[in-house]
């Protein structure tokens, strides 16, 4: 059986519209140490998915990947009540010897 080669894929829209942004918590600062870096992903996006777009976006390679979804909370605010959106985490275990500097942005 021949190899698959792996290719350098393009970043596309679905890409920038999966992870949305870096999560910088005093956790995922720790978590960074062991080769994880932490994103707030669309509520939709599968792991797979993930995975793709981060390797598309930051030119890394992606040896795993965990979600997390936080459920909004009930506030109340001026007599009324109401509830805060549904929030999707994704941890990300990049391979050993790789990171990515989440302050520089995506790569052009």
């Amino acid at each position: 059986m021949a190899k698959k080669q792996q290719q350098k894929a393009e970043a596309t829209v679905r890409d920038y519209d999966v992870v949305l942004a870096p999560h910088i918590t005093e956790k995922s600062t720790m978590l960074s140490e062991h080769n994880a870096v932490v994103f707030k992903v669309a509520g939709d996006a599968t792991k797979p998915e993930i995975k793709r777009a981060v390797e598309n976006l930051f030119g890394v390679t992606v040896t795993g990947v965990n979600t997390i979804v936080t459920k909004g909370k009930s506030k109340r605010w001026g007599g009324r009540s109401y509830q805060r959106s549904d929030q999707k985490k994704a941890i990300v275990t990049l391979a050993e010897g790789q990171s990515i500097d989440i302050t520089e942005g995506v790569k052009a």
